[in-house]
């Protein structure tokens, strides 16, 4: 009998990349998918999808049994705090617990750098920032990530993630921008990216490597990405939606006191102007996978995906 994996989150933008990278792995790994719906099958035709939810601790014992590997990519993100509470930090105990009741040898799970809340970030190593989470999902993620740790396990946290499938980071800057009469001079911050299948190679090879380390690691292209790119992208999208813009440039301190009021663009602002940079290679050492192509030649090959995720919203 071949390697048993277990997924959870399997139908969303990364477990779902995850769950198609596992079609690489030798035909006698069986792959088991835990799923809230009968109808979600996910996409690997040997997999085997189970009833659960995270918050139904016996359906968890069931989802478990058997199972040598877990690979937890399943969160409630933003949205009502109670929910998240209930999914992130008490659904990942009693998932742990129940991976850990069923001899499960090696659990890795999904979780975010936004646990040490906002930056500025510089290079910032593994070990050497606190937990300063700002956000009832990050608070939560936070406290889930730490039953997985506590467990023995590995979390994997990048920053920003994007790719087909992205319905958050990449339309929310278009949507930022938008709100602007004229391009945003955005400075000259630095960020962490990866594409979601380089991070979902990441997760499969925690999950399977060797030499994959229980803790935390920070996983993301290892160039750091100047915010004049991550704002090129974006604007291109909203030109190609929109057509040329004819407004002035705006630079941060403008378009704070233009969008005054609206609470997740000057998010998204506050982030763009500070360094978020995290500095790890560990993942491509010793996660047997690459981080794949920096930020300008991997959001061409999604660019006609997200023009269409636009033309259509």
């Amino acid at each position: 009998m071949g390697l048993r994996i277990l997924i959870t989150g399997a139908t969303g933008f990364i477990g779902g990349r995850v769950v198609e990278a596992t079609t690489a792995l030798p035909e006698s790994a069986e792959v088991r998918l835990l799923v809230r719906r009968p109808a979600d099958t996910g996409v690997r035709g040997a997999a085997e999808a189970v009833r659960g939810d995270l918050r139904d601790p016996a359906s968890l014992r069931r989802a478990c049994e058997g199972v040598d590997v877990l690979i937890h990519c399943a969160s409630a993100i933003g949205g009502d705090a109670e929910l998240a509470r209930a999914v992130n930090d008490e659904g990942t105990r009693a998932l742990v617990d129940a991976a850990v009741r069923a001899g499960v040898t090696r659990i890795v799970a999904l979780s975010t750098a936004s646990v040490h809340g906002r930056g500025p970030f510089r290079a910032a190593a593994p070990g050497t920032l606190p937990l300063a989470p700002v956000s009832a999902t990050s608070r939560t993620r936070a406290a889930g990530e730490r039953h997985v740790m506590d467990a023995g396990g590995t979390v994997l946290r990048p920053h920003l993630v994007y790719g087909t499938g992205d319905r958050q980071v990449i339309p929310g800057l278009v949507q930022l921008l938008a709100a602007l009469p004229g391009q945003l001079i955005g400075g000259d911050s630095l960020h962490s990216l990866v594409d979601a299948d380089s991070l979902a190679r990441a997760l499969l090879g925690a999950a399977l490597s060797v030499r994959a380390q229980a803790g935390p690691y920070y996983v993301h292209h290892p160039d750091p990405v100047p915010v004049t790119e991550v704002l090129a992208a974006a604007e291109k999208l909203l030109v190609h939606r929109t057509g040329p813009r004819l407004g002035a440039p705006v630079d941060i301190t403008e378009a704070r006191a233009l969008l005054s009021g609206h609470a997740v663009a000057q998010h998204h602002l506050d982030m763009l102007a500070t360094d978020h940079w995290f500095s790890d290679d560990r993942p491509w050492r010793e996660l047997g996978c690459e981080p794949g192509p920096g930020f300008t030649e991997g959001f061409a090959d999604h660019e006609a995906w997200y023009q269409g995720l636009l033309d259509h919203s």
